[in-house]
């Protein structure tokens, strides 16, 4: 197409009007086209001027961003946009022509978190930068494949090394809390007040490492779920109703909101529970010093979501897509299994688990669990011979899948 325009330029001179009619007819049609390619495009497209006022947007690009239409193409673009993170970013970029490659920015949107990925180039035509092109792409679905991806792996490790932990660390320690048991009774009556102190930490130490290997064998042993459909919020009352004396002791406020059309979901409240009090724990531990802690249910489109927040430090970025792999832990003492035991449970009943975090500002995490949807589905079948009909019979079956 350049090629035909510089030879159109030539002879632009010698030209009729027809000629130049049919000219700017092709132009006009090659313009379409290139604009249909444009929005066509799943991914986002943003051309800058040499001020970095926009001169072209695709309309991925303002699906994508959080864009304000005002003066759009009057002013630079990061004036343009709702996110100060993000216009910050923009501004610097632009401003410093640089070239940046994969730059991931966060965004709470109503849906649930949208992940973009922004690169920047400079826009060089005769050696010179004459603007800037902007590509955003939308990474929330791969970023949440790739975590699976990783939680499934670790899963899988652990059950490789299941059967060796059992033996080789749970047999010892019951031989352990056998002799210590015995060095008590030897000891009965003649023991000195730092022998028992000791003994009393060995045994707080075997009950731990107990503990853990619990934990261990739960996380890689096959779960006998048995979910029957049950009220969610029932389940909700009563945990807040178990843990409010532990929790209020700790200097936290609890909240609560129910949603009032959730139908009766199907899961096994046994496993539930257990994932939901790892939850409560974790966001007890997050507070030391007090805080808020707001439990929630609701039915967003044809799933049931179950919200767990705490107004306590947070996650660093950095440790935000670690936090479901086993045995990485942010407490003193944690096991690093509380997290991957619940993801475990949330997936053997078909369900989702995310996290949203910042530094200072608390913690969600949200549980999304499938509502079943009843079917209409239609039997037709020929009329009988001896039927007083035209077109023949339906029948409508109900069923819960």
């Amino acid at each position: 197409m350049r090629k035909f325009l510089e030879r159109a330029m030539e002879k632009v001179s010698r030209m009729n009007d027809e000629s130049i009619r049919g000219l700017l007819r092709v132009l006009a049609d090659e313009n379409e086209r290139l604009d249909a390619v444009l929005d066509s495009m799943m991914d986002g497209i943003v051309v800058c001027d040499e001020d970095h006022a926009p001169i072209l947007i695709n309309k991925a690009a303002e699906r994508l961003l959080p864009l304000s239409q005002v003066e759009l193409f009057d002013a630079p673009l990061w004036q343009s946009l709702r996110d100060e993170e993000l216009a910050a970013f923009i501004e610097m970029a632009l401003q410093g022509e640089e070239t940046i490659m994969d730059r991931e920015f966060a965004f709470d949107m109503q849906a649930g978190t949208r992940i973009l990925s922004i690169s920047i180039t400079p826009l060089v035509r005769e050696k010179r930068i004459r603007g800037t092109l902007i590509h955003i792409e939308e990474t929330t679905d791969k970023r949440r494949r790739d975590a699976r991806l990783r939680r499934a792996e670790s899963l899988a490790s652990l059950t490789t090394l299941a059967a060796g932990v059992a033996h080789e660390i749970k047999n010892p320690l019951g031989s352990i809390s056998i002799h210590v048991q015995l060095m008590r009774k030897a000891l009965k009556g003649r023991a000195e007040a730092p022998l028992v102190r000791y003994l009393d930490i060995v045994t707080e130490e075997i009950d731990r490492l107990n503990k853990i290997v619990v934990d261990f064998l739960f996380a890689v042993r096959p779960m006998d779920i048995a979910p029957i459909n049950d009220d969610v919020n029932l389940l909700m009352r009563e945990l807040v109703e178990f843990m409010h004396v532990e929790v209020e002791d700790a200097g936290i406020e609890i909240e609560t909101s129910y949603g009032e059309d959730i139908p009766p979901v199907p899961f096994d409240k046994r496993y539930l529970k257990q994932a939901l009090l790892n939850l409560i724990k974790n966001a007890t531990a997050a507070m030391p010093s007090g805080g808020r802690l707001r439990l929630s249910t609701a039915k967003v489109d044809e799933d049931l979501r179950i919200t767990v927040s705490d107004t306590g430090v947070g996650i660093p970025e950095d440790k935000l897509s670690k936090i479901f792999e086993p045995y990485f832990t942010t407490k003193e003492n944690g096991t690093g299994l509380g997290l991957t035991l619940t993801y475990k449970i949330i997936k053997e009943h078909g369900g989702d688990f995310t996290v949203k975090s910042k530094p200072g500002l608390g913690s969600s995490f949200i549980i999304t669990l499938p509502i079943p949807q009843k079917e209409r589905r239609m039997i037709t079948g020929a009329c009988p011979d001896d039927a007083d009909c035209t077109a023949g019979y339906e029948s409508v079956v109900e069923e819960n899948p």
